[in-house]
């Protein structure tokens, strides 16, 4: 049995995520800020943990409580309060930071060592398009409009993190998904894919076995080239 932890799983990707990996027969742990939220994802079959990615003590107490773990979902994120650069601070920057980038390390090295216990160790970090320069600036893209300066920006250090943590874990699979333009309540439901199309990147990278791809950037459709 495959054990794995989804950080953000009470609700949308997240949600989903731990629908299609209990269905495809994994143990899931399904990690969130408040329990009370989690009567959707526990009527799934999941183990709901309590689990805050900026709360050291909550990381620690979440994975402390795993008998094992082979796959790890960093999928919690925020989209912050800063949309444009007449509205931005450090503070609205720091705010998302925490959460998309420090919330995933926190998260990652509390893992370690029952990942490098794994016999297929196993981390999908959740980024976006959005923080890739080339669809930042490719008209038509659904990224080139978004003007939000530290959502991009956390989510480019994401998936620079996967290359460097794969670089540094030449036994485990580690990459990251990009969600693509999904409907949720992240964006006002005004995505133009459903949920199940928003989750094909991470469930395919999440059941990969030991010959999978490493330091890898996909979205539903495949490997995206850096």
């Amino acid at each position: 049995m495959t054990t794995t932890v989804i950080t953000g799983a009470n609700r949308s990707l997240g949600l989903e995520t731990a629908r299609r990996l209990i269905d495809s027969g994994h143990t899931v742990y399904a990690g969130m800020r408040d329990t009370a939220d989690g009567d959707d994802v526990r009527a799934l079959g999941a183990h709901v943990v309590q689990l805050d990615v900026t709360d050291q003590a909550s990381v620690d107490a979440a994975i402390a409580a795993l008998p094992e773990l082979d796959v790890l979902v960093n999928n919690a994120g925020v989209l912050g309060t800063s949309f444009g650069v007449d509205d931005l601070d450090a503070g609205a920057l720091d705010a998302v930071l925490a959460t998309n980038v420090t919330g995933v390390v926190r998260v990652t090295q509390a893992a370690l060592p029952l990942l490098r216990a794994s016999e297929n160790p196993v981390i999908v970090n959740v980024a976006s398009g959005v923080g890739f320069a080339r669809w930042l600036t490719t008209p038509g893209r659904d990224e080139h409009p978004v003007a939000a300066v530290p959502y991009a920006a956390s989510k480019a250090a994401l998936i620079a993190m996967t290359v460097q943590y794969a670089k540094n874990l030449p036994g485990f699979r580690v990459n990251a998904s990009d969600p693509g333009y999904t409907a949720t309540a992240f964006n006002g439901f005004g995505g133009h894919q459903t949920v199940t199309e928003g989750t094909d990147a991470t469930v395919a990278l999440a059941t990969i076995g030991a010959d999978g791809p490493t330091g890898e950037f996909h979205d539903r459709d495949g490997r995206i080239e850096y």
